[in-house]
């Protein structure tokens, strides 16, 4: 079946204004931050967890509709970084710091992770072809989550967020999970499962420091595979270039 011209702008406009929503959960987020309470703050993580759900669906949605070549004039990936920084960093950080979870003089020190998160999404080959990030990928949303929910020691705290910070400048390879495809099921359905976990935990469904201790597991299995397969994917061309 033969779609028209007007009928495949008109599907790529679908797909942009779905990428969008995003953007309109960072508002609401932001809103719900800015109240500053118990109850609003966990709802701002939920509302960040969907925008993280629509990051993870609009890329499949924009190859099936071909969203580049109906609509060349507007950049699908450029709109999708300028929601996303709000949605991982900008949003996140401003969570960290009205609920305090870096008390007294240390609140400057997120100023690290804005930064480098500025520049590691500006980076031209911050998504490789072969399914990789270079650099930590700035998932701040998920560093205030546990930092609000586990609330470690603020020198801690501070080590985790310096320390990622640098990671986003160093280019080695995590996984894009969005585009790994077939070759880390495992760990797609891992993260179906965690995120089932975080939503309820953010809804009240199951409470208590075990939930969100066991809830680590994934971010755990997702930085060891990162680096299992990072290593796989340079190795080749490691040895080419000792052989010269």
């Amino acid at each position: 079946m033969t779609v028209s011209y007007s009928m495949r702008r008109a599907l790529a406009w679908t797909v942009h204004i779905y990428t969008s929503l995003g953007l309109l959960l960072a508002a609401g987020a932001t809103v719900l931050v800015l109240r500053g309470t118990e109850e609003s703050f966990s709802a701002a993580f939920g509302l960040l967890l969907l925008a993280t759900l629509v990051d993870a669906t609009d890329g499949w949605l924009a190859r099936r509709a071909q969203v580049t070549e109906a609509l060349p004039a507007l950049d699908g990936r450029r709109l999708d970084d300028i929601i996303d920084f709000h949605t991982y960093t900008s949003i996140p950080l401003l969570l960290v710091w009205r609920a305090d979870l870096l008390p007294g003089g240390l609140a400057w020190i997120l100023l690290f992770p804005l930064l480098a998160s500025a520049f590691g999404f500006s980076r031209r080959d911050a998504k490789t072809e072969d399914g990789f990030f270079l650099g930590f990928p700035s998932y701040w949303n998920v560093v205030a989550f546990y930092l609000y929910f586990l609330r470690p020691p603020p020198s801690l705290s501070m080590a985790v967020i310096i320390g990622l910070s640098a990671l986003i400048l160093i280019p080695s390879r995590y996984l894009n999970l969005a585009a790994a495809g077939r070759r880390f099921v495992p760990l797609l359905a891992m993260a179906a499962v965690w995120v089932v976990l975080l939503a309820a935990i953010l809804a009240g469904a199951v409470s208590g420091r075990g939930w969100v201790l066991a809830s680590l597991l994934f971010p755990a299995a997702y930085l060891v595979a990162s680096w299992v397969a990072g290593r796989r994917a340079v190795a080749p061309r490691g040895k080419m270039g000792a052989g010269l």
